[in-house]
């Protein structure tokens, strides 16, 4: 019996002493098949959402290691993903120490935008709630949706139609692939954005272009490397397609003379108004 389904349940054939028998007989976690104390998909969701208040039982330690390692090796971070499927039954994360810190670069990025903006106290207030509900969540959802439904409709493999991919681990491949966004877009731009890229020049236009090419970039590689990583998918190469969409975009930008990055500022400053 495979130990990477997706929703799975005690096996009436196997009684309790054989279960017994493998867990006395080997010192690796019960393999996911066996296991018979798996939650039910409602019962995950309240104990991640449980333990957003409680601080001490996050591992923030383990949480900044995938952040650093999105940006210089991300397939060491689906790897774990992997890992905890193996031991918990489930692909996506328990522990929501990665979310309370991606709300601090959240928090920490729209300030910056503020300062570099000129926003007063409220034009701040206004525009975290933008970034961190439309931004992050609102179109988050809508993208995680959106590739939870391709994966399972038209991606998995015809001897694994019996399992599913985790919608919450949709949204976890999500929120990897917008943390170098932000950090690219929200925080790396802002310190040349007054000096360099919000002035006419060609290099202007050219660097402010460059980072919007890389942030979008990377988060359609780090989706990519989200769902090449399961099991129960193939041809998930398709999800590599948008990238020459991406350069032709990019290269007529340059070519029209269109500043992306001074056209998103104008349009943030205008959102908040």
């Amino acid at each position: 019996m495979s130990s990477n389904k997706y929703h799975t349940s005690p096996t009436p054939s196997r009684s309790t002493s054989s279960l017994g028998s493998i867990r006395a007989g080997s010192p690796l976690p019960v393999p996911v098949a066996y296991r018979l104390d798996c939650m039910s998909a409602a019962a995950k969701r309240y104990k991640y959402l449980r333990r957003l208040v409680k601080f001490q039982q996050m591992d923030f330690e383990f949480a900044v290691w995938q952040m650093l390692y999105l940006f210089i090796a991300p397939q060491k971070v689906y790897r774990n993903f992997h890992y905890r499927k193996q031991t918990k039954s489930q692909f996506a994360r328990d522990d929501p120490a990665f979310l309370v810190l991606l709300s601090f670069w959240l928090c920490a990025s729209s300030l910056g935008f503020a300062v570099v903006l000129k926003l007063g106290f409220w034009g701040f207030i206004k525009f975290l709630l933008y970034v961190i509900f439309v931004d992050c969540i609102g179109v988050g959802l809508l993208i995680a949706t959106f590739f939870w439904f391709i994966s399972n409709r038209y991606l998995i493999k015809p001897s694994c139609r019996d399992q599913d991919v985790e919608w919450g681990y949709a949204f976890d491949v999500h929120l990897n692939a917008f943390f170098p966004l932000l950090i690219i877009l929200h925080v790396f731009q802002l310190f040349f954005y007054n000096v360099l890229i919000s002035q006419e020049w060609f290099i202007s236009r050219f660097f402010g272009n460059t980072l919007w090419l890389i942030a979008l970039g990377y988060y359609i590689y780090v989706t990519f490397l989200g769902y090449s990583c399961l099991p129960i998918l193939h041809r998930t190469h398709v999800l590599l397609y948008p990238l020459t969409a991406l350069v032709i975009i990019f290269i007529l930008t340059i070519a029209t003379g269109w500043n992306v990055s001074q056209s998103v500022m104008n349009f943030y400053k205008y959102r908040v108004l």
